[in-house]
Formats: structure tokens, C-alpha cells, sequence
């Protein structure tokens, strides 16, 4: 009986999982991306854009291939489709990694014969945008932990003066 009432647990999953894929000759949704060919804006041709799930706006925009009667769009297929997530997956991670890089600086400083890491990180919040300034050693202990201003520029000057103002606050 047990059986059964798993069985009937994991039905309503796999409808789901089956509706999200579609193959038509302008829609392939598949793999947590949907890709679209629409008219192109700028000009006769068409585009694809490419959208993956949840999100609103497509993370990706491309020229897409005429067909054989150079009027209409060259339908999708698997593996234009596959090509597609693979270039809109890397747009993707690229925009999330210099996200990354401006949201999170790190640089190791030498003073007084001793390494240290400073490292600003700036938090994105809209009633009250700040970032943190730490300090710790080698072995990740924690020196000094203040908050700065969010446009705050961590760099090898700023990063001393911190560090021989003794960590005050900076200005």
C-alpha cells in the first residue's frame, strides 16, 4: 500500500517535468532555458533569445538563420537548441563572475613583516547599502572588521593607511 501511495506521490512531478519541455519550430523549452525565435527588430531578419526558467528578461539575444525560402526562420532543432544553452549558460556565468569581482575585492598587504588579507565586500541592500572591510592573517584569524561606505575603493594605499591607522574607521 505504501507502494502505491509513493507512486502516486511522484506522479504529479513527472506532468510537470514533461510540460516544461516543448519542440516547436520557434519554441524549445528544455533544460531550465526556453528559446524563442522572434522577428528581428532591427532589421528583416530573425533573432533567437534565450531565456532561461524563472527570469523575466532573456540572458541572451542572437541573430537566428533564415530558411530555405529566405523569408521565414530556420525551425529549432536539438542541436541548435543545445549550442544556444551552452552560449547563453557562459553569457550567464561570465556576468555572474565580474559580479563577483566588483561585489568582492581581496588583497594581501605586508606590514610590519606580517601578511595580512584585506578583503572589502559590498552588500547590496536597498534601505541600507554597505560593505565590510576586513582584515585577517595568514591563518584566517580576524584583525579587524568595520563598515564602509558601499563605493569605498579598496586598493594597496587605502589598505595601508587602514591597517596603520590601526584600524580605525576610515574617513
Amino acid at each position: 500500500m505504501n507502494t502505491h501511495a509513493n507512486s502516486t506521490d511522484s506522479e504529479p512531478e513527472e506532468p510537470t517535468q514533461e510540460a516544461a519541455v516543448i519542440h516547436e519550430p520557434r519554441l524549445w523549452a528544455q533544460k531550465g532555458w526556453t528559446a524563442r525565435v522572434i522577428k528581428n527588430e532591427d532589421d528583416d531578419g530573425w533573432a533567437v533569445e534565450m531565456t532561461p526558467d524563472g527570469q523575466a528578461e532573456p540572458a541572451l539575444i542572437g541573430p537566428w538563420t533564415m530558411g530555405r525560402d529566405k523569408k521565414n526562420p530556420k525551425p529549432l532543432d536539438i542541436n541548435a537548441f543545445n549550442t544556444l544553452v551552452k552560449t547563453a549558460s557562459e553569457v550567464v556565468r561570465r556576468h555572474e563572475q565580474h559580479l563577483e569581482a566588483t561585489l568582492h575585492k581581496k588583497l594581501t598587504i605586508t606590514s610590519n613583516d606580517q601578511q595580512i588579507i584585506v578583503s572589502l565586500d559590498i552588500v547590496l541592500d536597498e534601505d541600507n547599502p554597505h560593505a565590510l572591510l576586513s582584515a585577517t592573517d595568514l591563518d584566517g584569524t580576524e584583525l579587524a572588521q568595520i563598515k564602509v561606505r558601499p563605493d569605498f575603493k579598496l586598493n594597496s594605499n587605502s589598505a595601508h593607511a587602514w591597517i596603520d591607522s590601526d584600524y580605525a574607521k576610515p574617513k
